[in-house]
């Protein structure tokens, strides 16, 4: 069988684990059965990951595919992105993630909306101008 996961991304994984302090000692491994869709696979294999991160007290629980090895990647990423964020606060990638989306979500100053429709329909009386010629 084809391994799951690159080696390439294997080093990655470890690289960012040493990065974080994370060490694979302080990391408590466990497998359980998966719920959910996925048939017989589901109902005999012990494919869904839990892993307990003890120095911070995360824990994280992973079932996305049904491949046990590829849970195991998968958890610890999301295992060092949870211990990113709990380290790094406002700095980490997914607090800048989820402010992005805040300020997407922002409604516009009256001032802003206004102008977007000025602009709105400027453009429309561009587009009306632009009819075809008769000849009368």
């Amino acid at each position: 069988m084809a391994t799951l996961v690159s080696a390439d991304k294997e080093k990655q994984l470890a690289e960012r684990m040493l990065a974080l302090g994370v060490r694979e000692a302080d990391i408590d491994e466990q497998f359980v059965r998966s719920s959910g869709a996925g048939g017989q696979n589901v109902n005999k294999v012990s494919s869904c990951v839990v892993l307990h991160h003890r120095p911070s007290g995360i824990r994280v629980k992973c079932q996305q595919e049904r491949s046990q090895a590829l849970n195991r990647f998968l958890a610890r990423r999301i295992l060092l992105d949870k211990i990113d964020t709990q380290q790094r606060g406002a700095a980490s990638a997914e607090a800048q993630r989820i402010e992005k989306i805040r300020r997407q979500k922002r409604k516009r100053s009256h001032r802003a909306k206004m102008r977007m429709l000025d602009d709105k329909r400027h453009q429309s009386e561009k587009k009306g101008r632009r009819s075809t010629v008769r000849d009368d």
